[in-house]
């Protein structure tokens, strides 16, 4: 099935393809694509030191890094035993080559998300690029036999004509949709080659690896023969994904309807059942609409009106959290610690709308931290249930303690996270989905907490740069406080 002759170019490809690399010197890679791959390659393609090479390459990047942590924590690759912590077992987990591919994924991706094309129609292309890449990772990885890296790669390179021209070459794409319907007719008319072959043309000028550019062409779904091989199959997913990314991309009935059929259809030469390719699909809608940016399918103005009301919301809660600070700064000459840990409860439970918060203090002589305030419904009745003994253990407030540093848990019931939080947090606290724990040490010794949390109710949270910092401002009150009224302790004690 495998397609490897070679068909000579004409004049007018020839000149079409020197337009084409005339362009990129110009204006550069798209955008930056191959000085982004070229460690990528280079440490694919090392021998003596490969394993090396492909670790300095992941650990420059720390999404990279954070991908492949994942990818080899993942069940798919469980039977490996204990917890991957380091991108050097990663890559024994895992093997150079199918970094290599998560790596030249994530970077086509970076880099077609990151461009901003003059042309709307460059931009509609790279995003139906990427959305090719989420389908076929999706359903590679429901072929459970198959590399769902090397997948998001060669289904995004399907598309790479049609964002070479419309990024490089607008003028003649304007002249090709006015051609109709058959583009790929009007393109070889046009410019000498189909836009199969300019894609082609270019991962070849690229340097890309010979199985990827094997892989790019188009086949119609049939029956596998003897001779259907890997090169074969990613070339049957990479054709079905991106013409799902089309049909996908305006999110109506008529591409929906055409999208079952495409899964029908090329179900047997993939080996994968219509019903799990339909339930991948299904997946990367969702990933996509929350990564896409102008598709029908991400419903860009009601995500931009859900930006503008979070921005509002968030504007007024920072409000609240500033404004909190400057009364504790103004009082804090004459209140005493208890008065101002109470204010900071209250500010950060109204300014961050915690679903409850709690002042713990420490009793040093119990040897205990105490929950002595509380804020939110039910939180008053929690207060007796709420302590710890102050001897260190390997859990997550400890940590903070001794950090002395604000920390944020974005998801408390990550299975991976359990072992880090004690047993009083999963008795009386274990509603919570995410919480935060501001320290307040004086003198490099805790003297206390304040804790705060958000159930299941409340949308994803996060806190910006600018709420960590006013979190850090009012600690530093309270610190000054508990600090101020030491000294004077000490001073009255001398008397």
């Amino acid at each position: 099935m495998k397609q490897t002759v070679s068909i000579p170019r004409s004049p007018k490809a020839d000149a079409t393809l020197q337009l084409l690399w005339e362009r990129i010197r110009r204006q550069g890679d798209m955008p930056g694509f191959t000085k982004a791959i070229n460690a990528i390659l280079a440490s694919m393609r090392g021998e003596d030191e490969r394993e090396f090479s492909m670790t300095q390459t992941v650990l420059s990047d720390p999404v990279l890094t954070q991908k492949v942590l994942r990818l080899a924590n993942s069940g798919m690759y469980s039977a490996f035993g204990q917890r991957v912590d380091t991108v050097s077992k990663a890559i024994l987990v895992l093997g150079t080559e199918a970094i290599g591919h998560l790596a030249l994924g994530l970077k086509l991706i970076e880099e077609l998300a990151r461009s901003s094309p003059d042309s709307a129609l460059a931009q509609v292309e790279m995003e139906k690029a990427v959305l090719a890449g989420m389908v076929a990772q999706q359903v590679a990885a429901s072929a459970a036999t198959r590399d769902p890296e090397e997948a998001v790669v060669c289904s995004i390179l399907h598309s790479l004509g049609r964002m070479m021209v419309t990024f490089y070459l607008p003028e003649r794409w304007a002249l090709l949709q006015a051609q109709g319907a058959a583009i790929d007719a009007a393109c070889l008319e046009q410019l000498g080659l189909t836009l199969e072959e300019i894609g082609r043309a270019t991962a070849e000028h690229w340097g890309l690896p010979r199985n990827l550019i094997g892989a790019m062409r188009s086949i119609e779904p049939s029956a596998r023969d003897d001779h259907f091989g890997h090169e074969d199959w990613l070339a049957a997913l990479g054709t079905m994904s991106t013409r799902c990314a089309d049909s996908l991309w305006h999110d109506d009935d008529d591409g929906n309807q055409k999208v079952n059929e495409l899964a029908a259809s090329f179900a047997p030469m993939l080996g994968v059942e219509p019903d799990r390719i339909m339930g991948a699909i299904e997946k990367a809608k969702v990933e996509a609409a929350s990564d896409l940016t102008i598709a029908p399918l991400a419903k860009p103005a009601e995500k931009r009106a859900k930006a503008a009301a979070e921005n509002r919301k968030r504007a007024a809660s920072n409000q609240i959290l500033m404004s909190g600070v400057a009364e504790m700064r103004e009082i804090a000459g004459s209140a005493s610690p208890s008065q101002m840990a109470s204010m900071a409860l209250e500010t950060v439970y109204r300014g961050l709308a915690f679903t409850r918060a709690f002042a713990f203090l420490r009793n040093r002589r119990e040897g205990k931290y105490l929950a002595k305030l509380a804020l939110g419904a039910g939180a008053t009745q929690l207060l007796g249930k709420l302590s710890f003994d102050d001897i260190y253990e390997p859990n997550v407030f400890h940590a903070a303690l001794t950090s002395d540093r604000v920390i944020f848990i974005e998801n408390a019931h990550d299975p991976k996270f359990a072992s880090k939080l004690p047993g009083w947090w999963k008795e009386q606290l274990s509603s919570a989905h995410c919480f935060v724990i501001i320290p307040l040490c004086s003198g490099g010794q805790p003297a206390g907490f304040i804790y705060g949390d958000w159930d299941t109710t409340y949308p994803s949270i996060y806190l910006s740069q600018i709420e960590f910092s006013l979190l850090n401002d009012m600690r530093a009150e309270v610190v000054r406080t508990i600090e101020r009224r030491a000294q004077m302790e000490v001073v009255a004690g001398r008397t």
